[in-house]
């Protein structure tokens, strides 16, 4: 091992830390699992660690941060809640912790937390929301394929059934403006979508149950999703964009669901 200046965010003021060989640094501060977050995170910036990677073995980490295990452990958790590690039981080449390659929970579970929080307004999550949907269904117009045409398709014929609740009417109304972004081809965009729509579900399905006649309601719904369709089918973008911003501006109101809307 060598001796190696560690840099400031490690390092009170005059103090010297040993690299091993692999680079991980001792850490210095009390406030350990940080410290072991931020190392593992300079390492996927810099492209050190890519997804599918495995760490060190906890016992070989451990030794080479120069922290307990219980202390690596809680760093670990944390990674792991927000979606950036999956840590498999076991030992084996399969076992440890690895560097998830999909998108986890973690986003959605803060953005969850923060909207109950009223961490951004209603008028936040409204203009959020037809900014991502005009934008999905202005692209869907340009970019969707037949297949996609067919499944959203196959969306609305289950959102038609006399028999459907307001939770699954929900949750299929939910996968239909999920699945218009996921045509689009772009994989930020579905997740952003997907992400905002599962942290405001509860909102929604309250909004629906508080209607005084919801199936009035969905009725509606249904008609403005194949019009909606329609338009992304013959690659209107323009209408399509009209369509679905219209289409939420309605139903914010009718649901009194909160945020400011265009006059009229």
């Amino acid at each position: 091992m060598r001796e190696h200046s560690a840099p400031a965010l490690f390092r009170p003021r005059g103090v010297t830390t040993v690299t091993t060989a692999e680079g991980w640094e001792p850490v210095q501060r009390l406030r350990t699992y940080e410290q072991v977050m931020s190392q593992i995170e300079e390492r996927i910036l810099d492209g050190r660690l890519k997804a599918g990677d495995h760490l060190p073995s906890e016992r070989d980490l451990a030794i080479m941060l120069g922290v307990s295990r219980p202390s690596l452990r809680e760093s670990l958790r944390v990674l792991e809640a927000l979606g950036v590690v999956d840590i498999r039981r076991g030992g084996g080449a399969d076992g440890g912790a690895v560097l998830v390659g999909t998108p986890g929970p973690g986003f959605v579970n803060l953005l969850k937390l923060q909207l109950a929080l009223g961490h951004f307004s209603s008028t936040d999550v409204l203009d959020t929301r037809v900014a991502l949907e005009t934008w999905s269904c202005s692209e869907a117009a340009y970019r969707s394929s037949d297949s996609d045409h067919t499944e959203l398709a196959a969306i609305l014929d289950q959102m038609d059934s006399p028999l459907i609740e307001a939770k699954e009417f929900n949750r299929l109304d939910t996968a239909f403006h999920v699945r218009i972004a996921e045509s689009t081809g772009n994989a930020l965009t579905a997740h952003l979508m997907g992400s905002l729509r599962t942290a405001i579900n509860r909102q929604m399905i309250e909004a629906y149950e508080g209607l005084e006649n919801w199936r009035k309601t969905a009725e509606i719904v249904r008609h403005e999703h194949r019009e909606i369709l329609a338009a992304v089918t013959e690659k209107d973008a323009p209408k399509a964009a009209r369509l679905v911003s219209d289409h939420i501006h309605d139903f914010y109101k009718v649901g009194n669901v909160g945020g400011t809307y265009p006059p009229g």
